[in-house]
């Protein structure tokens, strides 16, 4: 599939740059076969989320290797996508840091350049939840921007309590969401909706392997870089829309797809990188090391499976 209006029901969506919901996509970093960022390809790709219907764009995630940048990349990104995206859907930039001095300068960074939102992890392996709580109010007493919480604790050493949910909304003002990636996920959606007395939206993440059953337990959308955005529109506004049958029916008839994809062991980004070369939106799948490469066995397994489903 090389344009997103081949999955009926996909289409733009225009919202408030204030309101986060459906999927905002987390954004590849494109790269040239010599490891520059690509700004060429990196357009295209946007445009290309926007053709799918996405509700927002997220840079700086994960998936976007930000640990590989450098910070003139991280201008480049951002500096780039909001001048592109130009305000047609809300664009969220991840500002997390080892330490809160530089995760606030990020913050000012991400401000001034024009963001809507800033998403936030918890500074890498600190235990003491009230250094983290203390984390998140400077960043709120720096900027007025929506904050998403980032819950990984697989990347960040962090275990985020339902209960520290509750603080969050009592003490950090501008706190709004919170991405949830900590398995499993349904649970834990559910207890922070019950912690945070429904005054955060809730995203799911990983890869996208749970959205059905997150929409059901009351998320409003998702943050994943799943390389067929236009699969999850539909399944999100089909669910808007009152058909959960219909929802659930697109969403399981694509989770191979997805689950295949979330192999951390050869890099999701990796596959992803790869499904958008062969769409023919990024010149090139280089991904920065260190990084495993995808061997032939598992493109011709993708390849197949792509084929399997008519994409």
């Amino acid at each position: 599939m090389n344009q997103a209006e081949h999955v009926p029901g996909a289409r733009a969506v225009k919202v408030s740059p204030k309101q986060l919901h459906g999927l905002s996509v987390i954004s590849l970093t494109p790269f040239t076969d010599t490891g520059e960022v690509d700004v060429a390809s990196f357009r295209r790709l946007l445009d290309f989320y926007l053709a799918a219907g996405v509700h927002g764009i997220t840079l700086l995630g994960i998936m976007g290797e930000v640990s590989k940048l450098t910070e003139a990349d991280r201008d480049t990104v951002i500096e780039t996508a909001v001048s592109h995206v130009a305000g047609r859907v809300p664009v969220t930039v991840g500002c997390s840091a080892p330490g809160t001095h530089q995760t606030l300068a990020f913050v000012r960074r991400a401000q001034a350049a024009g963001a809507d939102a800033i998403m936030v992890a918890p500074p890498n392996n600190t235990r003491n939840l009230d250094l983290v709580l203390d984390h998140y109010r400077a960043v709120s007493e720096v900027s007025e921007l929506p904050l998403v919480v980032q819950d990984e604790p697989t990347t960040t050493g962090v275990v985020l309590p339902p209960a520290f949910f509750g603080r969050v909304v009592q003490q950090v003002p501008t706190a709004r969401y919170v991405k949830v990636e900590e398995a499993p996920t349904l649970m834990k959606v559910s207890a922070i909706r019950e912690a945070a007395q429904d005054k955060l939206g809730l995203f799911g993440g990983l890869g996208g392997m749970y959205f059905y059953e997150e929409l059901a337990r009351g998320a409003v959308g998702i943050m994943t870089g799943f390389a067929f955005p236009e699969v999850l529109v539909q399944v999100y506004e089909r669910y808007q829309a009152g058909d959960a049958e219909g929802a659930r029916a697109c969403f399981y008839r694509y989770l191979p797809l997805i689950r295949f994809e979330a192999q951390l062991g050869v890099t999701g980004v990796a596959i992803r990188k790869e499904i958008f070369r062969m769409r023919g939106v990024i010149a090139s799948a280089h991904v920065r090391q260190p990084a495993p490469r995808i061997d032939e066995r598992t493109l011709a397994e993708l390849t197949d499976l792509v084929g399997f489903l008519g994409l």
